[in-house]
């Protein structure tokens, strides 16, 4: 998988009506995976919870892939990486697979370290996101290093309403 293709919120799509920050052409708008997310019972805190099962939380999204809504977090435990990939109805885990190269292996290591400065989990800084603008619900959070301090950009969505926050970590 190539985390980077809908590195949805992340690095959000004005296509859609995104404000925020990082956009990239080829990450914008993808009109399936705001179709899709009305479809899915499970919270992006539900799915950092369940995942931290298989090591520390240090990403997590709402995607489409394969024409298939898919909710991932990418953990990281003992200096290794793992992408999980949990139902989004029912919240159960679904499959894991190692990251071990490419763009998501490097995505991956510079999350690890965003993380690995943080006061606070991806979890907390998701739930004040959404508490912080009403009515919308967390899609995605994804931890960086900007001048040495760990942030997270935390998605949004309300309706059909994209929007990108960043939320400290420290």
């Amino acid at each position: 998988m190539n985390r980077r293709q809908l590195m949805l919120i992340g690095t959000a799509a004005l296509a859609a009506g995104w404000s925020g920050q990082n956009v990239k052409a080829e990450e914008r708008n993808d009109p399936n995976l705001i179709t899709a997310l009305p479809n899915a019972k499970v919270t992006l805190q539900q799915a950092l919870t369940t995942a931290a099962q298989e090591g520390q939380p240090i990403s997590a999204k709402f995607e489409v892939e394969d024409g298939k809504l898919q909710l991932s977090v990418y953990t990281a435990k003992d200096g290794k990486f793992t992408e999980v990939l949990l139902d989004y109805v029912n919240g159960k885990l679904a499959k894991t697979e190692a990251i071990t190269e490419g763009e998501d292996l490097a995505a991956a290591k510079a999350q690890s370290a965003a993380m690995a400065k943080a006061k606070i989990d991806l979890k907390t800084a998701a739930d004040k996101a959404a508490s912080q603008n009403a009515g919308f619900r967390a899609v995605s959070v994804i931890p960086e290093l900007k001048n040495g301090h760990a942030v997270a950009s935390v998605g949004l969505l309300r309706g059909e309403q994209l929007q990108a926050v960043e939320q400290p970590l420290e």
